[in-house]
């Protein structure tokens, strides 16, 4: 049993032998081979850059679109915050018409209303025109003024102002018929 499985292994160790000696002997490759590898090495290139320009493409897509979100949550938190100071404006111009006298208190409540107005335009908030007339997209009609002109504002009730442009809150106006 043991001449026979010397035997075997000897087989094996010629088998691997001559299988290492093919692997070395040089093969021959033919020049049609060579161009038909080099022909799918060309495509699979080919290929390879539309995928890395179309990732890129995507990649300059997403950006561009991450900041467009960004800058419209940037305006819709403005707005928010613009909004909530009216409210403050509003009081502080109640107070200086409540108030009537020219006294020291009066004079600071009107300086705090300046700049609380003038912090507001840095950023864009501005009131809304009502000295040309009335105009819907920026005004709201809440009662007629027997003693305007037609189509015209005669009082202003609540002031209306603007973020960049765009309407932030109407301005409550009565209007002649």
């Amino acid at each position: 049993m043991t001449a026979e499985h010397n035997q075997d292994a000897q087989d094996l160790g010629q088998e691997q032998a001559a299988e290492q000696t093919q692997a070395t002997e040089p093969t021959e490759v033919s020049v049609e081979d060579l161009q038909a590898q080099i022909t799918n090495l060309e495509e699979s290139l080919k290929l390879e850059k539309a995928r890395t320009a179309n990732a890129v493409y995507e990649a300059q897509k997403s950006v561009e679109r991450i900041q467009r979100e960004a800058e419209k949550h940037k305006d819709t938190v403005l707005e928010k915050f613009a909004k909530e100071l009216l409210d403050s404006v509003d009081n502080l111009e109640r107070a200086i018409a409540a108030a009537g006298d020219d006294s020291a208190v009066v004079e600071g409540v009107k300086l705090t209303l300046k700049s609380l107005l003038t912090t507001l335009e840095k950023f864009g908030v501005v009131e809304a025109d009502t000295q040309n007339g009335f105009n819907a997209d920026l005004h709201q009609a809440v009662g007629i003024d027997p003693n305007a002109k037609a189509n015209e504002i005669g009082t202003v009730l609540q002031k209306g102002y603007t973020l960049n442009g765009r309407l932030i809150r109407p301005a409550m106006v009565m209007v002649g018929a």
